[in-house]
């Protein structure tokens, strides 16, 4: 059986290239004699001529011509198949960095790394963000391939929104008559509350959707505290000293732990945010992002209702 070896083929494709045996070894670093060593090798295992000697130099012959492009083809799906096998080595020893809004950690991050360190457990894993306007800003700059974020307030010129998953807001307190019905845009707009997200508050999805809701009332949702991550509102709320509108599902996991003697309820008409992966506009993802987008999407679905 006829066997070339790429050791042949890289060195009559760097003589065809250059039309001489010393400028293909200068190419490849290998001495002169080296290289036309392994050329005549080629041709023994072929039976047949590959170059004239013109001079100083080579010709290749139309035997060479033919067998040139497949020369190529072979070697490049050699280099292919080294770069995707070291493209997985690395992507299974490497960092895999993925935005995630506050909210949407508190739902999914402990459970998400998790899923990630079981498939592979050599990576780094790095959870990104705050808040989704932060996090779609790190998008856009190249910080993140990837993302997942509550979608009100997020301007979508340069990245594409791919909704997944949408949850109620709810209205928190520890007083039972105010949690005993469906809380009004017109109650609301009375209340005393505290809200998370103090650095963003303009740009906030769960302000922005409470804004929404008070528009015919002409007001804004009254806040008492500010503060920056739903844990301690929740608290606040657990002393009684102010009220607040989160996510359902983080209603569901802080106030058993933080806010034992408090409750909520839905706003009427209810109100839903939205959850979306997003990335850039055209970005070929990596298969680091394209995982981190299933596992994500998965996890959020188990807590949120699913959409799409």
């Amino acid at each position: 059986m006829t066997v070339l070896s790429l050791h042949q083929l890289r060195c009559f494709l760097a003589t065809y290239e250059h039309g001489s045996l010393t400028a293909a070894a200068d190419e490849l670093g290998y001495a002169q004699p080296s290289v036309s060593e392994q050329v005549r090798a080629l041709e023994k295992t072929l039976g047949v001529q590959l170059f004239r000697r013109v001079g100083r130099g080579v010709v290749p012959t139309t035997v060479a011509d033919t067998l040139r492009p497949h020369a190529e083809k072979v070697l490049a799906a050699v280099d292919e198949a080294r770069e995707a096998v070291a493209s997985v080595k690395a992507f299974e020893t490497g960092t895999i960095r993925f935005g995630m809004f506050g909210v949407a950690r508190l739902y999914a991050s402990a459970g998400l790394i998790a899923d990630v360190l079981e498939r592979y457990p050599g990576v780094r894993v790095e959870l990104v963000g705050q808040n989704s306007t932060e996090v779609a800003e790190d998008l856009r700059r190249g910080r993140l391939e990837a993302a997942m974020l509550a979608v009100a307030g997020v301007q979508s010129e340069g990245i594409d929104i791919t909704p997944v998953a949408r949850e109620e807001l709810v209205y928190v307190s520890a007083d039972p008559e105010r949690v005993a019905t469906p809380v009004t845009a017109h109650r609301l707009a009375q209340a005393s509350l505290v809200m998370p997200e103090t650095t963003w508050r303009a740009e906030d999805s769960t302000r922005q959707l409470l804004r929404q809701l008070l528009h015919e009332t002409g007001r804004n949702p009254q806040t008492r505290i500010e503060v920056e991550d739903v844990e301690t509102a929740v608290e606040l709320v657990g002393l009684g000293l102010a009220d607040t509108v989160i996510p359902r599902g983080a209603a569901e996991q802080l106030i058993p732990r933080l806010a034992p003697r408090a409750g909520f309820v839905s706003l009427r008409p209810k109100v839903w945010d939205t959850f979306a992966i997003v990335h850039r506009t055209g970005a070929v993802l990596s298969p680091a992002a394209r995982l981190m987008i299933d596992l994500a999407t998965a996890r959020i679905r188990e807590i949120a209702e699913p959409l799409g």
